[in-house]
């Protein structure tokens, strides 16, 4: 359920195995209802296949700044850290990588829940189904079908992006630390001179104001944007921060990507992991649905990947309580020291943004 990058992605590596796969999603179509900026990390690149015409240009500067966006810190690195893809393309590209390895896609279909092997749909009939992967996003319906664990800390995104003028800005990552605007993380505009992504996240009791007039106020004044060039684009929706869950998995089913926490709690990125959790999950589902062996499903344990990034939970907890600009002004200023400078490029540059997830050796092939 869910034809986002992980449920695409299990979908394909599932019916590599030879396993029968539907995929459903309740979107009509895949170029609609984006609601990631796309930013895929060096780590994702160097890992994962994914088509060059559909990446832009590489980022390799980010540029930090205060609630007063005085004194910013610049980061630069020697290498391309980042590319933002075309998602509506990425999700055709993996779709038809699915299709190709043999997995049907319905589209206009809503999961109303499972039971006995027979999963229910909104806009289809019943399926009889061995297993339900819950691919269906951060307020995952099946995952509360399923009786697994849901997430609980979220925070709300919302983004414009539009088109610029090509040649006429430095590919740039700029973000703005603003408990006023982004209360509890942060906005941003990348621009990678191509197109330009200008948003805002924060956890949604402290937005009093809604995340839309703050996504309006910071627009309107977003350092390093550039004049839009064409048609402008709005996606948003929740972002799970709260780290991978502990219950991932039952005899019924199991979760994937944002359904899963699958989102690095410190930055928020979600495509590196979802990747990488994405084959821990079709290993995973594909070894017990050979074996019938519930022992197998213990692979796929949330509690040993949280213990994996403790110290990004923590960091999360210590970014959620800067709620005063004064806390966020004295924070970006700790940036500009050596040791500052350093823990930043360590985060924004380094390759622990996400544990590397222990893929298990594979089964033989189903018949």
């Amino acid at each position: 359920m869910g034809a986002g990058l992980a449920g695409l992605h299990t979908a394909r590596l599932l019916a590599e195995q030879g396993f029968d796969v539907l995929v459903a999603d309740r979107r009509r179509t895949l170029s609609t209802g984006v609601r990631t900026t796309g930013i895929f990390v060096r780590r994702t690149l160097d890992d994962f296949d994914l088509p060059d015409h559909l990446l832009g240009p590489a980022v390799r500067e980010v540029v930090l700044y205060p609630p007063s966006r005085r004194a910013p810190v610049r980061l630069s690195s020697e290498r391309d850290e980042y590319r933002v893809a075309d998602m509506p393309g990425v999700y055709a590209h993996a779709r038809r990588m699915a299709e190709a390895a043999g997995a049907r896609i319905a589209l206009g279909v809503r999961y109303a829940g499972s039971a006995t092997g027979v999963v229910r749909l909104e806009g289809a009939d019943p399926v009889v189904a061995r297993f339900v992967v819950g691919a269906d996003g951060a307020r995952s319906t099946v995952a509360r079908g399923l009786g697994l664990d849901v997430n609980r800390h979220l925070l709300i995104g919302a983004e414009l992006v539009h088109p610029t003028a090509s040649g006429t800005t430095v590919p740039t990552f700029h973000c703005v630390l603003d408990p006023r605007v982004a209360p509890g993380y942060l906005a941003w505009v990348i621009d990678d001179g191509r197109n330009a992504h200008v948003g805002v996240a924060g956890y949604p009791d402290a937005m009093r104001a809604g995340v839309r007039h703050l996504l309006e106020e910071f627009a309107a004044r977003a350092p390093g944007r550039a004049t839009p060039a064409g048609p402008v684009e709005r996606r948003g929706g929740p972002i799970p921060v709260g780290g991978v869950l502990r219950r991932l998995a039952c005899p019924a089913g199991l979760l994937v990507g944002d359904a899963a926490g699958a989102v690095s709690p410190l930055t928020a990125g979600g495509l590196d992991p979802c990747l990488r959790m994405s084959e821990l999950a079709a290993t995973v589902a594909g070894d017990y649905l050979r074996t019938g062996d519930q022992r197998v499903l213990r692979r796929y344990d949330g509690k040993a990947l949280r213990a994996r990034f403790r110290g990004r939970l923590l960091l999360r907890r210590l970014f959620a309580g800067v709620r005063s600009p004064a806390v966020a002004e004295a924070a970006v200023a700790a940036l500009r020291t050596r040791a500052g400078r350093a823990a930043a490029a360590r985060i924004l540059f380094g390759d622990g943004s996400f544990p590397t997830v222990p893929i298990p050796d594979p089964e033989p092939r189903a018949s």
